[in-house]
């Protein structure tokens, strides 16, 4: 999709009511629902993390979303893909979205100077990390060079956004879990990874309002 379009069109997000848990629960591993009543109270006193999902113009004006894989490490989300993003510090001044902004320099080396924040998502709380997940829509107009931050980030992911609205970019894999055991569970294929978990549910909502206004 061309970014001008994608422009014009995407602003109207603003106005929409969030889908929350039904979006969410499209793209949720089938034990969540099991967890519901242990994860809203643990919610509660979790620590707190803010992401950005980025749009951005790249080759032939088309529009693309970034994502990192992060490093290989002894934690739960070893060698995953994410948003860029990462827990608040106290210099956050008590705003997630200041967060949000705060990792995106960080990690991908892209300045608040060129970007703007569109959209406060639905939260998610990650049970295996104790973290509830603020996210929030981003988009810069400009040509953006990354820069990865080499400590967290072992790549950085460009998808194409008509890659991502399309159907075909959902499957079910199996995936082994923080439980010790492997489970089936929906997700995305993007560039050859499979985005599985919170981040594929907060793409989920993402997805289903982009639909709503594209």
């Amino acid at each position: 999709m061309l970014f001008k379009r994608f422009l014009e069109s995407v602003v109207k997000i603003k106005h929409l009511e969030l889908f929350g848990e039904d979006s969410h629960a499209k793209m949720s591993p089938p034990y969540r629902l099991e967890l519901a009543e242990e994860m809203k109270s643990k919610s509660e006193t979790a620590r707190k993390a803010g992401v950005m999902a980025l749009f951005y113009p790249k080759t032939n004006d088309e529009t693309y979303l970034v994502l990192i894989l992060r490093k290989t490490y002894k934690g739960v989300h070893s060698a995953q893909v994410g948003f860029p993003g990462g827990k608040y510090e106290d210099e956050d001044e008590n705003d997630l979205k200041e967060t949000a902004i705060r990792e995106t320099e960080e990690e991908i080396g892209v300045s608040r100077m060129h970007f703007d924040v569109l959209k406060t998502m639905s939260p998610i709380y990650i049970p295996p990390s104790n973290f509830m997940v603020y996210p929030y829509v981003g988009v810069s107009k400009e040509y953006l060079i990354f820069t990865k931050q080499d400590e967290e980030v072992e790549a950085i992911i460009e998808v194409k956004l008509t890659d991502f609205l399309s159907e075909s970019c959902t499957l079910t894999t199996s995936v082994p879990t923080s439980l010790g055991v492997e489970v089936d569970v929906p997700a995305f294929k993007f560039n050859g990874h499979i985005v599985w978990g919170a981040t594929a549910m907060m793409l989920g909502e993402i997805k289903d309002l982009l639909k709503v206004v594209l």
